[in-house]
């Protein structure tokens, strides 16, 4: 496996990887487009020329070349911009003997690696092993395709290549997930592998920046060295650790680590059975009208009340429960729990009518098998009326393949649901598929919201999804909410309803029927604050 990059313009093409193995050996790091030519086989070599033509921005490419020194081999890859330049991997169609090689990036294997590090431990001196997880690998592989995507990854392991000297051992050791063991003399070797592998790069017209969650162990080798494998250990976990942070993080491992590895395990092992437990329960969120006040309807978010350490936090819980692969479960569970809690209140309180609940749909659960049956179940277990229980789905679930998204949400839509599309503006909206797509809500970003008085561009994003609401005959909520003359503005774009802090954050149930029965009984929806 070799990595490529074809500079037209400057004739060089330059080699990264295991190149002996494919025959490539005296010329690499870089050669001509000529000589990489003379490599392949004569019968080849016009295959070989129009794999370096210039072609356009994104265009992809897939030649079979038979070389001259080996196997035959398949060159892949995509231009980066128009003529420029271009990027791939190559790689025997066989595979290699006795390869040691991740066969994407041409970096050790997460085995091979262990075995190098064992080896280089048995020597006295100080090192540190610094792990790098590449933040949002499934994002990309949704939005560019795998092989794109590989493409990223392909780079990023020659960039970790690159950017040590002679001595360091660099390794793909996961899917996401790369590590270099570094000697003694090179400083901050952390912030090397930031500043080489988070640099910007270019993939089928797309600019991508990578992001990189970080752990480093620093350690004596000899004698008393621990297990490489037991290193690697400590420095994921001190990933891990960097990833509570949020995206970009970076922690050093400490014994303390090991103390919330532990009460890590204990929470997961208490999230298998919260379900069960009736744990977790929805908060609720009021959405209110701006021209009068009055709610309208919740936003249903989940909470943990967990018996031992109280309320957990979402970010907390949530982010385990996607790792543990219960996004569906829990989906399920809060659409059935906010459709009674809704029904009870509807039944005490004639007077809220038409008022709803909106249930966030977690990523990829729109494509969950029985989504649309488990919709019209709650309904007629419940007794809701049609367009009460209403789902939020993003625009990137919706972008992975807007047909098969367009005929899910008219049959979510044939079984009783309304429909919101969250956080409008954020992601890669298509215009052309909106007008088709079967939403009753636009939900604008509190980002925009929020900005609104002070960036003039916001402002002018807020107007724009208003008047294109209207124009599709589309609700419009905007969320975070939060002082009165947001409000006030809002409703003077023509905002239907507004949503945020400034009239409360999610309420237990109990407290959320509270709110209601004071908004009944005002008619307008109390503040949490004076606004």
């Amino acid at each position: 496996m070799a990595l490529w990059i074809w500079t037209p313009a400057e004739d060089r093409l330059r080699l990264t990887g295991a190149t002996r193995a494919l025959g490539l050996g005296p010329l690499a790091p870089e050669c001509t487009g000529a000589a990489f030519a003379a490599l392949a086989l004569p019968q080849d070599r016009s295959l070989a020329e129009q794999l370096l033509r210039p072609r356009e921005e994104g265009e992809e490419i897939a030649v079979r070349l038979r070389m001259r020194n080996s196997e035959t081999c398949l060159w892949r890859g995509v231009w980066l911009e128009d003529g420029i330049r271009a990027a791939g991997v190559a790689a025997l169609e066989t595979k290699f003997a006795g390869s040691d090689t991740d066969p994407l990036t041409g970096l050790l294997d997460r085995r091979n690696f262990l075995v190098r590090c064992r080896e280089a431990l048995a020597q006295p001196g100080e090192y540190d092993l610094v792990v790098a997880d590449l933040d949002r690998l499934r994002r990309l592989n949704e939005a560019l395709g795998h092989e794109r995507a590989d493409l990223v990854l392909a780079a990023l392991g020659s960039r970790l290549a690159s950017a040590f000297p002679k001595g360091a051992i660099p390794a793909r050791i996961g899917e996401d997930e790369f590590a270099v063991l570094v000697p003694d003399g090179v400083a901050r070797p952390a912030e090397r592998v930031r500043a080489a592998m988070e640099q910007p790069l270019r993939v089928a017209g797309f600019d991508i920046y990578p992001t990189l969650s970080i752990g480093a162990v620093h350690i004596e080798g000899g004698a008393d060295a621990p297990e490489a494998a037991e290193l690697l250990r400590r420095a994921e976990l001190a990933v891990e650790s960097a990833k509570t942070g949020g995206r970009g993080g970076a922690a050093a491992y400490g014994r303390g680590l090991e103390t919330d590895s532990l009460s890590r395990l204990a929470l997961e092992a208490d999230l298998r059975n919260a379900f069960q437990r009736g744990e977790i329960e929805p908060f609720f969120q009021p959405i209110v009208r701006l021209d009068n006040g009055s709610v309208a309807g919740f936003e249903a978010l989940a909470r943990w009340r967990h018996p031992r350490r109280g309320i957990v936090p979402p970010d907390e819980f949530l982010t385990l429960a996607m790792e543990m692969g219960l996004m569906n479960e829990l989906g399920l569970h809060m659409m059935q729990t906010s459709a009674r809690q809704l029904a009870e209140w509807l039944d005490r309180h004639p007077r809220a009518g038409d008022l709803f609940v909106s249930v966030n749909l977690s990523t990829g659960e729109i494509e969950r098998p029985n989504l649309i049956e488990d919709v019209a179940r709650i309904r007629k277990e419940t007794g809701l009326p049609r367009g009460a229980l209403k789902l939020e789905v993003t625009e990137s679930d919706i972008m992975r393949d807007p047909d098969k998204a367009a005929m899910i949400l008219k049959n979510i839509k044939a079984a009783g649901a309304s429909l919101a599309l969250d956080d409008f503006g954020t992601g890669f909206s298509s215009l052309s598929y909106l007008a088709r797509l079967p939403f009753d809500t636009l939900k604008i970003d509190r980002y925009f919201v929020r900005t609104m008085g002070a960036d003039e561009g916001s402002s002018k994003i807020v107007r724009s999804v208003v008047n294109l609401g209207r124009d599709l005959s589309l609700e419009v909520v905007a969320e975070g909410v939060e002082t009165a003359a947001l409000a006030r503005q809002l409703l003077s774009v023509g905002c239907h309803y507004g949503q945020g802090f400034g009239y409360a954050p999610a309420l237990a149930a109990q407290e959320a029927e509270v709110y209601l029965n004071e908004s009944l009984a005002d008619g307008v929806a109390p503040l949490k604050q004076r606004m």
